[in-house]
This record gives structure tokens, sequence and C-alpha cells, in this order.
């Protein structure tokens, strides 16, 4: 009965803000909405009008997020642990009559860097990110600056109290991340540390004059636009499979007939492999982008020739947008066309021979350079008849990093945040990987809370 008592405030609540517009709300009213916990754009649909319109007047009725810090010592003696969360409070007023809100995030004039997280733990965004959100806080911290963390998952290591210098226990969606970056003032933010997640803020960034701490916005852009990235392979004498783009599945048909199947279907932007899938008919093709379409409407659909029978590699790079360092090739146990975080792989590769890895390092090194990289990237390979072709590149921190890392026992995260920010060029680095035999990256699955699944691997 609690929970439904809340419910019903908050639907109240909705339909009293529903009979204004963003010019006619008044400050009262918008408070209370922000208090409960809507987001700007939650109240601009309610009220018709943009989310930028609803800060705005936030903006000019004072009503703005002030941040609380979290007493970890339950009250028993002070806390000092720099660990804030927001929330929307009345203004106070002092004994001369003057308002003021009660801001417990005290602004240093140190030089500052924010590192994003990757947010809740789910499908495709692991602990593996919180890794290297770790190592860049760490590695900031050693170039003199103080270290932001916003994250809002408390099982993380990102997210203990004394990882950062200061830590922002909010939700990795923009309008907190905006608000922390008005209020702190940063030199720049790092977003390829923290998965899709992360990644996705960038456009914002860019748009609101954030400086983003190595690769640009319009580099991520270029190597997630298909049609794009395509062309900057044919002019960099790069392969890859035959491909097209839809938006219909009237498109997707008529491309079928030029690609031929199987084909592999993938939407763009999307984290952890999300709604890809190999078909081999129309008709499966068909079911898959409409079912898509449903519950990505608007999502470009890429469309690419699944190479059968190929085998799968990738690489990890660190490039300074002049030199590149391979940290790591493994080849995938599996078939080509599983996705890259369910698969077994090996580090180094098995059985790919000299002609097939001196290509796998070639179209590292011209790729990387091409999308003027600073920092990380993984490109993922199908080899097939000692031909490698490109499937694609994401120009951050991978789920293989850190697993490399352990690997030859190198700090690689450590040395890209500094080449991020500036300190450090690749050539700087004395690499000097440790490694005995194999590496073997195996994926663990929760088979055992699905009983009657079939726990086979394969390509639908």
């Amino acid at each position: 009965m609690w929970f439904l008592k809340q419910y019903e405030e908050l639907h109240l609540l909705k339909n009293e803000i529903s009979t204004f517009k963003i010019d006619t709300i008044e400050k009262p009213l918008l408070l209370e909405a922000k208090q409960k916990g809507y987001g700007d754009r939650q109240i601009a649909h309610m009220l018709g009008c943009l989310e930028s319109q609803v800060y705005n007047k936030r903006e000019e009725l004072g009503v703005n997020r002030v941040y609380k810090l979290v007493d970890t010592c339950a009250a028993e003696f002070e806390a000092k642990t720099p660990y804030y969360y927001s929330t929307f409070e009345s203004d106070m007023e002092t004994a001369d009559g003057k308002r003021y809100s009660d801001n417990e995030s005290v602004v240093s004039d140190k030089k500052k860097v924010i590192v994003l997280g990757s947010g809740p733990n789910r499908i495709g965004q692991g602990i593996e990110f919180d890794y290297c959100c770790v190592h860049g806080v760490l590695a900031a911290a050693e170039c003199g600056y103080e270290t932001i963390m916003i994250n809002c998952n408390p099982e993380t290591v990102s997210t203990d109290f004394d990882t950062a210098d200061k830590l922002y226990f909010e939700p990795v969606f923009w309008e907190h991340i905006y608000d922390i970056i008005k209020h702190e003032k940063p030199e720049g933010v790092i977003v390829q540390l923290g998965g899709q997640t992360a990644l996705k803020l960038a456009e914002k960034l860019t748009k609101y004059g954030v400086k983003i701490l190595g690769t640009s916005f319009e580099s991520l852009d270029l190597a997630e636009d298909r049609g794009l990235f395509s062309n900057l392979l044919k002019d960099n004498n790069i392969p890859y499979p035959e491909f097209d783009i839809a938006t219909t599945a009237d498109e997707a048909a008529a491309i079928a007939d030029v690609l031929d199947f199987p084909i592999l279907v993938r939407p763009s932007y999307v984290l952890g492999g999300q709604g890809m899938k190999i078909v081999i008919n129309k008709e499966e093709l068909e079911k898959h982008v409409v079912e898509l379409q449903s519950r990505m409407p608007g999502n470009q659909l890429l469309l690419d020739h699944y190479l059968d029978g190929a085998i799968e590699a990738e690489a990890d790079a660190i490039c300074d947008g002049e030199n590149v360092y391979i940290i790591g090739i493994m080849e995938h146990i599996e078939p080509c066309g599983i996705h890259s975080g369910d698969s077994n792989a090996t580090l180094p590769p098995f059985n790919l021979g000299n002609l097939v890895m001196q290509q796998i390092k070639d179209h590292t090194k011209k790729i990387a350079l091409a999308l003027n990289t600073v920092g990380l990237i993984n490109i993922q390979f199908a080899v097939k008849d000692d031909m490698v072709y490109i499937i694609e590149a994401n120009p951050r921190a991978s789920r293989t990093v850190p697993f490399i890392a352990k690997a030859y026992g190198e700090p690689y995260v450590n040395y890209a945040t500094k080449v991020m920010l500036g300190e450090k060029k690749v050539t700087d680095f004395d690499f000097n990987p440790q490694l005995e035999g194999y590496a073997i990256k195996q994926p663990v699955f929760s088979f055992n809370k699905f009983p009657n699944v079939n726990k086979q691997l394969g390509l639908k």
C-alpha cells in the first residue's frame, strides 16, 4: 500500500503539471516535481516543450540541484568522506533576509578531471569497465588532477569513497552530469572508460562545449556510422564484408537480394551486442527487423553479409594520434558471429599465421590513426581464406582491456589515460609484456538459473 500511495502521488502531480505550459508553471510546483524525482525530460513531456526549456526555466526560477555529503559514519562522529548525492531543497534564509541553498560540495581551485562510469550492472556493462574507470582515476591523480567520479553502482570499486578525490553517486544521465560539470568546472571529461553508457553522452557534451579528453565525439561517431566508417576503410584499402543500412523491413528485404544470406543484422549505437542476430532467409530477416523496430524505433539497422566459416579475432591498442601500440591480439575459439563478450578467446592467437597476424597489425594501426584516436581502441576482425576483414572498430576501452592488462602484467589503462590527458605519448612508455603460454578468456553464464534453456551458444 505504501508504494501504491507513492505512485498515486506521482500520478496526481503529473496530471497537475500537465495543465500548465512552460511559461506558466510556477516555482513551487516545479520544485515539487524535482523533489519527487521527475527528470527534466519527463517534465518537458508533461508541459509539451523541450528538455532544454525546462532546464532554462529551472535556472530562471532558482530550482537547482545542491549536493549533500553522504554520512558514512551513521552520525556517530563527523564524516569526512567526499561522497555526494544531489537533491532539491527550498531556499534557506539568513538573519538579514538573504536567501541561499545549502550546498555541501565545496569546489576547489585545482585542475579537475571527471571520469564517467558505466552505471548499474547489466548485460554488456560489467566489472571490466569499472576496472578501467578506477585505473583511469588513479592515472589522472598521478598527473596532478583532482579526480571526480560520477557513477551510481554500489557494487563497484569506482564508487568506493576513497577511489577518487570526489565521488558523485549520481545516475550516468545527461541532466545530472551537466549540473555537476557546471558546478565543478573540470578541465574535461573522460567518456571512453565507462562503456557505451558513458560514450553515448559524448554528443551532448560536445554540443554544450564541454571538452572530451581523448578521442573526440566526431571520431567516435565516425566509427559508429557504418557508411562513413566503410568509406574510411575503402580509402585505406582495408577489406570489410559487404553491407548496407536499412530502416524498414522492405529496405532490408531489398538489401538481402544483393548481399545474399546468411546476413548479420544489428542495430547501431547499442551495447553488448544487443539485438544482433544472424538470419538465413527473408522470413527470419523480416521478423527480426520488425522486432527491432518495435524495441528501438528510429534506430538504423546494419546488414552485413556473414562470412560463414570465418575465424573471429580482435585487437586492442593505445594511440596518441601519431603513434600506435597494440597491447594485445586475441583469437576467438567459437566461430565468427558470437558476440565478443560471450566468446572464449586466447591471448595470443593459437593458429593465425604470420600473413594474417601482419594484416591485423597493419589494419589496426591504419584505423587507429585514420580515426584520430587518442586513448584506447578495440577492433574486431573476421578471418577467411587468409584475408582479414573488419567487422567494427570501437575507439574506447573494451571489455578485453583488463584481461590483457592482467595477463601481460602491464598497466595499459594507466598509460592510455595519460595519453588522453595529453600528459604522455605512446613512445614515452617502456612496454614489457610478460606471459608464458596462453591466457584464456572464458565467460561465466548463470545457466543454472534457466534450467530449460538450450545452453549451447549459437547463431540463432
